[in-house]
């Protein structure tokens, strides 16, 4: 089936186009679009970077929505207005050097990355109320930005099976100078595993346990 997708602001002069048409498979959904569009010429790359919001047939839409022949998929980049942070919940693995480089700014003296790694365990499952945890971190990163006066601040977070050693979260801030920058990072970490409605389940040696966390004020 062909599904039209329209394209605004940075993902429509990336493309060069303000409509692509792609042909995917019946049952095909949003995420499926998405990943086909992320190996095109048209915007290799750009959506691992950029944070999209979907619509289809001008209603939100998610990774699970399904599509359907001559279907209209928009993609919204961060809206002028309001927080255009790079943020992501992904199952996929979290490149570190990618993140850190989404906050690098030519008035940026310090930048400092967080690696919340696995330890002490063989792997750690996380499960996440996805679209609620990327509102969340957006509005952590500009709290963090005008509290302490940031250049850009960036966070990715992973879901599902995570082994020891890899990263489970990566946080990356920049600002003029280094006080600021380790202040940053920090508040935007312990607000993270505060605020975030993210979960984990330690998986070692055959026995699995769900991780304690607290409640607290969204």
């Amino acid at each position: 089936m062909i599904v039209r997708i329209r394209l605004f602001g940075q993902l429509r002069e990336w493309a060069g186009a303000d409509v692509l048409e792609t042909a995917l498979a019946d049952g095909a959904t949003v995420e499926d679009a998405l990943s086909e569009l992320g190996r095109s010429a048209a915007l290799e790359g750009l959506l691992d970077r950029l944070p999209v919001r979907m619509a289809v047939n001008r209603v939100i839409a998610d990774g699970e929505t399904a599509l359907h022949p001559d279907d209209e998929l928009a993609l919204l980049p961060p809206l002028s207005g309001g927080a255009g942070q790079h943020v992501r919940v992904t199952d996929s693995p979290i490149v570190a050097a990618e993140v850190t480089d989404a906050v690098r700014r030519p008035g940026a003296g310090a930048v400092v990355t967080f690696e919340g790694t696995v330890r002490d365990v063989e792997f750690l499952d996380y499960e996440a109320y996805r679209a609620m945890a990327e509102e969340q971190i957006a509005r952590i990163l500009s709290e963090a930005i005008e509290r302490h006066g940031l250049e850009e601040a960036a966070a990715e977070h992973r879901v599902g099976r995570v082994a020891l050693g890899e990263p489970g979260v990566v946080v990356a801030v920049s600002a003029a100078h280094r006080d600021a920058a380790f202040a940053g990072a920090r508040e935007v970490i312990d607000q993270i595993k505060a605020r975030a409605p993210i979960w984990k389940r330690e998986l070692d040696r055959g026995e699995a346990r769900w991780v304690a966390g607290e409640h607290v004020s969204l």
